[in-house]
């Protein structure tokens, strides 16, 4: 039986929507985290252009492979195993790199794990596209998000929505300049960097 989330098939179209802007011109994506395989599988169709390699935590495989299975289609791979807690990363050099709703789950150590693995990956101009809530100037943007954030918390007191000003300070010291910060429904945000094509800039 494959794996559902419901939010995955209310926020596909239009995290697509931007996607088919931002993707227009790379070639090859790196999903981190893909969850039940549902983004894989709908981006996949719907950009056919782009060779899309889903990853997730190794026990969740099995349910992305099912949506691949029935899914069929020739430019999405088989998953590969990845956590932001390996020390290497089995994933070839991409232009481009999506994540949906990882960094408010993880722990702030894991996240800075996390993009350290993106600016070894990630192509020099290559494209990296965070979707997920924010907080700015230490607020939350609704009383949703902070009702979602003592939540999260409730469950692992290390995880929370985070700060926009310290995720890009992060990407900043790996190379990462902001091109795009887009306003999303249901509160969310697509946080959109460029990997330097100088890796000598890095902070």
């Amino acid at each position: 039986m494959k794996p559902y989330a419901e939010s995955s098939e209310v926020n596909k179209v239009p995290i697509l929507a931007v996607l088919k802007e931002i993707f227009a011109d790379r070639k090859r994506v790196l999903e981190i985290a893909s969850g039940t395989g549902q983004h894989a599988v709908y981006f996949g169709r719907e950009l056919p252009h782009l060779t899309w390699q889903p990853s997730e935590l190794a026990q969740h495989l099995a349910g992305i492979q099912a949506w691949l299975d029935e899914a069929q289609l020739p430019n999405v791979l088989s998953p590969l195993a990845i956590d932001v807690n390996d020390t290497h990363w089995p994933v070839a050099a991409v232009d481009a790199i999506f994540n949906a709703n990882t960094v408010h789950i993880i722990s702030w150590p894991e996240v800075e794990r996390l993009f350290a693995h993106i600016a070894r990956v990630i192509e020099p101009g290559g494209c990296v596209c965070l979707y997920g809530p924010y907080n700015y100037n230490g607020n939350f943007t609704s009383e949703s998000n902070a009702r979602f954030d003592a939540w999260l918390k409730s469950r692992d007191p290390n995880s929370g929505v985070r700060d926009f000003e310290a995720v890009n300070r992060l990407a900043a010291s790996h190379g990462l300049e902001l091109l795009h910060d887009i306003e999303m429904p249901s509160n969310n945000r697509i946080l959109v960097w460029l990997a330097r094509k100088n890796k000598s800039l890095e902070a």
